[in-house]
């Protein structure tokens, strides 16, 4: 198994970066992460005013996957996420669904033991560690790792967790596989702006898939595919993740409306995250109709 130390991290998914590891497809590779803070907020004394901005959701990588060519697909299979003992949730003026009308910020600091978050005396949450960004490097311009788009990125769906396979495009030669941005606990739509931060490690096997025209972002797990999509308009990103389902569908031989039917019947529409500038949307279809 190959590791990458999460000191070397990126800003941006940019077809320009250097990459710090090559891979071959089948190997597993051991992801060292920082929070989505990179690690600035340690207790809830630390407050925003001493936080770099310019520094958050930083991202490990990126990897060159040899072999990986534009139009291939990029397999990750997410074997492992470990988490620190501790993360950080932050909310606040301008951030979030009701950054509107929130007064100051505020910052918790949350212990982790075992399987259970405790974030106060009488409310202990379990775990569902999961990672918030990752993706390939964009074909043309970089993209901040804060955002999501079709190369994947900033996410944040919750089902990109421990058994889940996600499938990403290949841009440019290589691929650029980076990731971050763990969180040991986070609901769909993480409204406040900030799933529970937490650095930690990723381990993940890479292949290569070719000759399919698929459209990705997507996620595969034991029971369901799922197609995802981000657009600044949430009923845009519903229309495109759909959309997304359908071609797919069409790829296993349904026609255009029995899919559209059987979405109808059997697929949920589901927000991943509704606090980054493009919102991000799945659909979720079971494996067992395929």
């Amino acid at each position: 198994m190959k590791k990458i130390s999460r000191d070397h991290c990126i800003y941006a998914m940019d077809p320009k970066n250097t990459p710090v590891l090559h891979s071959s497809p089948g190997e597993q590779i051991l992801f060292e992460t920082w929070d989505a803070l990179e690690g600035q907020i340690k207790n809830a004394d630390e407050g925003f005013g001493k936080l770099d901005w310019s520094r958050v959701n930083p991202a490990t990588g990126p990897v060159y996957i040899d072999g990986a060519e534009p139009g291939d697909i990029l397999s990750v299979h997410i074997d492992k996420i470990e988490v620190e003992s501790q993360g950080v949730v932050i909310c606040g003026q301008g951030m979030g669904v009701l950054g509107h009308v929130l007064d100051g910020n505020a910052t918790r600091v949350v212990p982790i033991v075992g399987d259970m978050a405790h974030f106060s005396d009488t409310i202990h949450l379990p775990l569902n560690k999961m990672i918030g960004v990752i993706g390939t490097a964009p074909a043309k311009e970089a993209i901040p790792c804060g955002a999501p788009d079709d190369h994947g990125g900033n996410m944040d769906c919750k089902e990109v967790r421990e058994g889940a396979t996600i499938l990403l495009p290949v841009n440019v030669p290589g691929a650029l596989l980076a990731l971050g941005d763990l969180h040991a606990v986070m609901a769909d739509g993480e409204i406040g702006v900030s799933g529970l931060e937490v650095s930690g490690s990723a381990t993940v096997t890479i292949d290569i898939i070719k000759g399919k025209n698929w459209p990705l972002p997507m996620i595969i797990n034991e029971d369901h595919v799922m197609a995802l999509a981000s657009h600044e308009d949430l009923d845009i990103a519903v229309e495109m993740a759909v959309a997304n389902m359908v071609k797919y569908l069409q790829d296993a031989g349904f026609s255009p409306c029995d899919a559209t039917m059987l979405i109808s019947l059997a697929g949920d529409v589901q927000i991943c995250q509704v606090v980054d500038p493009k919102k991000t949307v799945r659909v979720v279809f079971p494996k067992k109709y395929l």
